[in-house]
């Protein structure tokens, strides 16, 4: 099973598939994820200890109803199609990496992947075209092929992946402590090149909440403020980073559309899918766009779903055993920290994209959120005092965790608005 989604991670963001002849028309993703899926259904590994799993589930039940609401019922098979091998891979996936090892191994497999496609961008930006063939963009921003054809998911992927590759750096003797980090200057490199304001922020932030958690938030506030200023000295789109530029204009416009569309459909929304049929451009934005399309039953599943994951890092980061009557799960809790830390900065960098995107049903997302189910499910076996979730105990706070964000959005569109006014 292992070996099988490594490959489908390999497939999903290399996408050989895509660009060699050799593999054009042959269906080697799905094949992958359907055998993967097999030896899942018979794993005596499979586990459903996390809300995550009955969260997503339902989440993909409640894609397909918005559909059918709208008054599309093929459409429910279309999104099972489309979003139900997301699904499987994150149930897979978070089976698979349940040991510490596997979770190390996956964010190789990411990291190196992530790699190729910098490199790719830099033949690019050097020649005007890829091997894929793709060429540069007319603004000159780096893209890749298929799901990566957007140079911000292209950012979003070096933003997540970049916390990995530091932390491999500490593996592997001389040759790691070499190799490693030159991959996290490749990703770095290629952020600059896609040349993506949401992924710059983003790196900002990864880099912030790092030095917030050593140094305290004041030094990580002081850095912030200088690394902004370097980042609008380096990059000519961050120079235009304000709500009036036409970019910003629309996106603000979008996000107005989204809540708009909520309020005359709160309880399924549009349909999953549905925003382009309503404005020209997609939300821009994951939580309005979850919202305007599976409503307010959709959002509060996906809430749950990202915030379940953030909070089983931080719940690792926060408590911690007593170092003179439990000095063995304390030392444990210690080598533990670091590869928590690690995953906790990628879901932020990811997530800071992920606000001024649209990519609520992105795959990549799903595959690391399954490594953080998967990571905090075999790390409760090793530390057992770590507390359990469920939906049973407190699952309700997601509804006003939900009216709250929501309240937010309505509170920051307004003022977007009127600064553009």
């Amino acid at each position: 099973m292992f070996p099988l989604i490594l490959l489908y991670v390999v497939l999903t963001i290399v996408r050989p598939q895509e660009y060699m002849p050799a593999l054009l028309g042959v269906p080697v993703l799905p094949v992958t994820l359907g055998l993967a899926f097999v030896c899942w259904l018979f794993s005596r590994d499979r586990t459903f200890a996390a809300p995550q799993f009955l969260i997503l589930a339902v989440f993909l039940l409640v894609v397909m109803v918005s559909q059918v609401v709208n008054g599309w019922s093929g459409g429910a098979l279309a999104q099972l199609e489309k979003f139900g091998p997301t699904v499987a891979a994150f149930f897979i996936l978070a089976t698979a990496c349940t040991r510490r090892r596997r979770v190390t191994v996956t964010m190789g497999v990411m990291v190196i992947c992530a790699t190729v496609l910098a490199l790719h961008g830099i033949q690019q930006a050097r020649t005007g075209v890829g091997w894929t063939g793709i060429r540069v963009g007319e603004d000159g921003r780096i893209q890749y092929i298929g799901i990566f054809n957007d140079p911000n998911d292209l950012g979003m992927l070096f933003v997540a992946t970049v916390p990995m590759a530091l932390f491999l750096s500490r593996y592997g003797g001389v040759p790691g402590r070499l190799f490693w980090p030159a991959c996290a200057l490749l990703l770095l490199y290629g952020i600059y090149l896609t040349n993506s304001r949401g992924s710059l922020l983003a790196i900002l932030v990864v880099a912030g909440i790092y030095v917030w958690h050593r140094r305290g938030i004041v030094t990580a506030g002081v850095l912030g403020a200088i690394g902004l200023g370097c980042m609008k000295l380096l990059s000519s789109r961050m120079q235009e980073l304000d709500a009036g530029e036409e970019s910003a204009n629309g996106r603000v416009d979008a996000w107005y559309t989204g809540l708009d569309l909520f309020k005359s459909h709160p309880v399924f929304g549009v349909g999953a899918g549905n925003f382009t049929d309503y404005n020209d451009l997609t939300a821009h934005n994951s939580l309005v766009l979850v919202l305007a399309e599976t409503g307010f039953i959709g959002y509060v599943l996906w809430l749950a779903f990202v915030g379940y994951s953030l909070w089983m890092m931080i719940v690792v980061l926060r408590r911690k055993p007593d170092a003179a009557t439990e000095p063995e799960q304390f030392a444990l809790w210690q080598a533990e920290r670091p590869l928590t830390l690690t995953l906790l900065l990628s879901m932020c960098g990811m997530f800071a994209c992920a606000f001024f995107l649209s990519r609520s049903y992105m795959v990549v997302l799903y595959l690391i959120l399954a490594m953080v189910v998967g990571y905090y499910i075999g790390l409760r076996q090793r530390l057992p005092w770590l507390p359990g979730f469920s939906l049973g105990n407190g699952g309700w706070r997601w509804v006003p965790a939900a009216m709250g964000s929501i309240a937010g959005l309505y509170v920051l569109v307004a003022v977007l608005l009127r600064t553009v006014g």
